[in-house]
């Protein structure tokens, strides 16, 4: 204690504990390489206080802007999945590898794109060139837009995955073939239509119940 001259084990009785300051929280390097003309939301709470985030536009970009490349991890399994989250991979010295993002620190803010669920909806399109991943806006982005991703038709075959988004009536976009090997299938047992998630099942379901 520097008033009282002591070394002490633990606070000091005579003047008390010291005032304790704590660090800045540094955001993420993913959150750090987010363009000033974009922002993060929190779209949903989830358990464990795990947050969903979207990317929004805080002004117009104009149709044909390219972002990226993509920063992610090579690797030869995908160990992160999100089913809102498109599947990446890339050709490089004659081998495919995923673009793994298994936390913020090893990827870029193109990892919080989420996918689009149809056509009306998806603003960005996802191309390979020279063995990177690129986004770029097929459409103007109003501002508070969300910023959402599908395949190029060329990408598309390369990672086994429709061009086409599935049914309108499912509302939900097929997965490449290496993502469903990782999940569980949920089969309607009205029309036969495979999801992801039973949460999916659940919302198409919904969908049968109205028409009836």
């Amino acid at each position: 204690c520097e008033d009282c001259g002591k070394s002490l084990i633990g606070e000091c009785k005579l003047h008390g504990p010291l005032i304790r300051a704590k660090d800045r929280v540094i955001p993420s390097r993913a959150r750090l390489t987010l363009p000033h003309y974009l922002t993060l939301r929190v779209l949903e709470l989830r358990a464990g206080n795990q947050q969903i985030l979207g990317v929004f536009a805080k002004k117009v970009i104009q149709k044909r802007t390219q972002f990226g490349p993509y920063v992610g991890q090579l690797s030869t399994k995908l160990t992160c999945y999100d089913e809102s989250r498109l599947v990446l991979q890339v050709l490089k010295d004659g081998g495919k590898y995923f673009l793994d993002t298994p936390n913020e620190d090893c990827g870029n803010w193109m990892m919080f794109v989420r996918l689009a669920r149809n056509q009306e909806e998806q603003t960005l399109v996802a191309y390979q060139h020279c063995g990177e991943v690129y986004f770029t806006t097929v459409k103007p982005i109003e501002p508070h837009t969300e910023l959402k991703v599908w395949y190029a038709a060329d990408y598309a075959k390369f990672m086994e995955a429709s061009a086409v988004f599935i049914k309108e009536e499912s509302d939900v976009s097929p997965l490449p073939s290496v993502a469903k090997e990782l999940v569980d299938s949920w089969i309607c047992s009205s029309c036969g239509s495979t999801f992801a998630t039973f949460a999916l099942l659940e919302s198409h379901q919904c969908i049968h119940k109205d028409r009836v």
